[in-house]
């Protein structure tokens, strides 16, 4: 059976989604120009800071540089999706590539958000988020404001993509895969259905479906 990793194999975590929520309107775009102007790759394409839409060039550079890692993580398949679906099945995708990324954010709706759901408990708070975060341990040498972006912004990634109803109150929301979504996930590998807070007996059942092993 395939583990739940990303191509990313480094054991330190990357914070760099603290430069950019999951920001679906600049994802999409951006893997729309690179398929319109038929770039070889994605540092290829210019006019960042009008894509990303901000004045500053540093700014726009760097949140370039998290979108493209994000979608470099994803199968053709999926980025077909990504452009041809529906708003619900973008965000889908967007988070998917998110958490293909970021081993932070993967791990956070794993084992936080999957392992609530699975005891029925749809209530996030804000000592699961801690406790979390202390059995990482990777945030001590963090400064108190960079802890407090880095839960900031994974809680609006939450949010964005759906997984959490908002970021006041923090209720889980069970999560339902279109069909495209469905197919990209199984057709790569299936254990990506747990960012989707999908028990271990759904995942069989589809992987009985689709006559996967």
């Amino acid at each position: 059976m395939k583990k739940l990793v990303s191509k990313d194999h480094s054991k330190k975590y990357s914070f760099g989604f603290t430069a950019a929520s999951l920001r679906l309107n600049e994802t999409v775009k951006i893997e729309r120009v690179f398929r319109e102007g038929g770039y070889a790759d994605y540092s290829e394409i210019g006019n960042r800071e009008e894509i990303i839409g901000k004045g500053n060039k540093r700014t726009s550079i760097r949140e370039f540089r998290e979108f493209i890692n994000r979608l470099q993580k994803l199968t053709q398949e999926q980025k077909n999706v990504l452009l041809n679906g529906n708003l619900t099945t973008q965000k889908q995708i967007a988070f998917l590539g998110v958490c293909k990324h970021y081993r932070f954010i993967r791990e956070f709706a794993v084992e936080v958000l999957r392992e609530k759901m699975l005891v029925y408990d749809f209530q996030l708070t804000d000592a699961d988020y801690f406790s979390f975060e202390r059995r990482k341990g990777e945030l001590e040498g963090l400064a108190d404001s960079t802890k407090r972006k880095v839960k900031q912004v994974l809680l609006k990634i939450l949010e964005q993509a759906g997984l959490i109803d908002n970021v006041k109150s923090q209720r889980i929301q069970i999560q339902i895969l279109g069909q495209s979504v469905t197919d990209a996930i199984m057709n790569e590998n299936p254990q990506w259905l747990k960012i989707f807070l999908y028990n271990d007996g759904d995942i069989l059942k589809l992987k009985q479906t689709y006559g996967k092993h």
